[in-house]
């Protein structure tokens, strides 16, 4: 995993040899020369790891450019082939991954459908804790027909990212049609964001719109302290880039100094947030452990269903616990404003409207509850 296999392929030759791309790329996909490195995702406001990056490596060949390599699987038909390869090459290493971190794994959307990327998944199983990033190398006129992979691998329990978000056009119309989970935020927008207003409005307008469609925003590319700085004024939940560290073997954390740089920072605030109205409620794993408490406790309202990671799935009363019914509730962040999560939660179907809003922390982990009740109440009390 940390280097090419023993008996791979010898390197290429000399430099100014033609590449043999049919016989290299065979290589590759078989998985000779071929490594992952992964890159660091850090909480701004604790200074420390949550996640992971896994990019492709090839260290046993003369080139070393992962994107050149694509390039050729795509010019010799063999781009699925190869995507495979650097998948089970990433997930590797899953099993060793810390506790509540994610990882997430580049895929292109076009491949989604092939049978190479469908087997990756299967032989996986189950897909909590990652998240696939769909990176754009071909033009992707319409996700309608990725939707069934797409549904596939969210019930497996992966999570939805998109790369380069405000890059363009295209880019901001894939987030309306995909609603991802996470959306990565174009490098050319965090490049210099200390010194350009125009940059800081449009990330802090693309944090507004994730907020709306309970998604994180994750600012890559991030390569001075300075940007990094702004990103943390802004309250951009999750960073990575060279500042905060590079792609390395499994499992690299920051440096002490930046972490701790980062952990004493005084945290964004707004007139009235979440973490202001947050309240304690009755968890429980299961439908079935969840229909147990309401027979213990008749008075109880409602019970939070919580999934692997900590994370939170629905907010159950006593008949959908014994019915076994459950419908996905709405997740905010504890710094979410509170003006924000009623506008939000009115988009809710009726049925479901005034439900208790399921919080979480900025990896994702379940803290508590809001009611309703409480953030209007909050709400009007401090004239917001």
């Amino acid at each position: 995993m940390s280097g090419p296999a023993a008996d791979g392929p010898a390197p290429t030759g000399s430099a100014s040899a033609a590449p043999d791309w049919v016989e290299l790329l065979a290589a590759a996909c078989r998985g000779e020369g071929l490594a992952a490195a992964y890159q660091p995702i850090v909480d701004t406001s604790r200074g420390t790891v949550v996640g992971y990056e896994a990019l492709a490596r090839f260290p046993g060949f003369d080139e070393k450019n992962p994107e050149v390599w694509f390039a050729a699987a795509r010019a010799h038909g063999k781009s699925a082939e190869l995507e495979s390869a650097a998948l089970r090459t990433a997930l590797a290493a899953r099993s060793t991954l810390p506790p509540n971190c994610f990882l997430t794994l580049n895929v292109s959307p076009e491949l989604l459908p092939t049978e190479e990327i469908r087997s990756v998944w299967r032989q996986e199983g189950n897909l909590a804790g990652l998240v696939v990033e769909l990176t754009e190398q071909t033009p992707i006129d319409s996700y309608l027909e990725l939707e069934p992979d797409l549904n596939q691998v969210r019930a497996a329990g992966a999570l939805i990212a998109i790369d380069d978000a405000g890059a363009g056009y295209a880019g901001l119309r894939h987030l309306l049609a995909l609603r991802p989970a996470l959306i990565k935020i174009d490098r050319e927008l965090i490049q210099d964001i200390d010194r350009d207003e125009a940059k800081r409005a449009l990330v802090g307008m693309l944090g507004t719109f994730a907020s709306h469609v309970d998604a994180w925003i994750l600012a890559e590319g991030v390569e001075r302290v300075e940007e990094l700085d702004a990103l943390v004024s802004l309250g951009v939940p999750l960073v990575q880039g060279y500042c905060l560290a590079r792609p390395a073997p499994p499992w690299a954390q920051i440096d002490l100094d930046l972490a701790h740089r980062l952990a004493s920072k005084r945290p964004v605030t707004h007139k009235t947030v979440i973490r202001d109205v947050l309240e304690t409620a009755t968890t429980a794993t299961s439908a079935a452990l969840a229909a147990e408490a309401f027979a213990d406790n008749p008075a109880l309202q409602s019970v939070v269903l919580i999934g692997e990671h900590l994370r939170p799935i629905a907010v159950l009363d006593a008949a959908a616990a014994g019915l076994g019914i459950i419908s996905p509730g709405m997740r905010v962040n504890l710094d979410t404003p509170i003006s924000e999560a009623l506008s939000r939660s009115m988009t809710r179907p009726q049925s479901s409207r005034f439900e208790p809003l399921l919080v979480t922390d900025n990896a994702g982990r379940y803290t508590g509850v809001a009611r309703m009740e409480r953030m209007i109440t909050a709400l009007t009390a401090t004239g917001g």
